[in-house]
């Protein structure tokens, strides 16, 4: 499976979305901030996209983006 990313929203956000990742199928999605190894600053933007600079490095490096709905449909599937 290559790495994956998407967009969902931030924990305790107004539907703000936030970069996530998981680099195993079995693995939960995690917020990129809780991936040094691949996340990236942010562009000083006022109200920005939390983690554009990490996705467009990581598109570049061959991640695959999921879709959002994609990706809340597996979240909430009984593992």
């Amino acid at each position: 499976m290559q790495h994956q990313m998407c967009w969902l929203s931030a924990t305790g956000s107004n539907g703000t979305k936030l970069l996530h990742l998981r680099t195993a199928p079995h693995q939960p999605w995690r917020p990129y901030t809780t991936f040094p190894q691949y996340a990236v600053p942010d562009y000083p933007i006022p109200r920005g996209s939390k983690g554009w600079a990490t996705f467009q490095r990581l598109h570049q490096a061959g991640w695959v983006l999921v879709p959002t709905a994609q990706a809340e449909s597996l979240l909430s599937q009984p593992r």
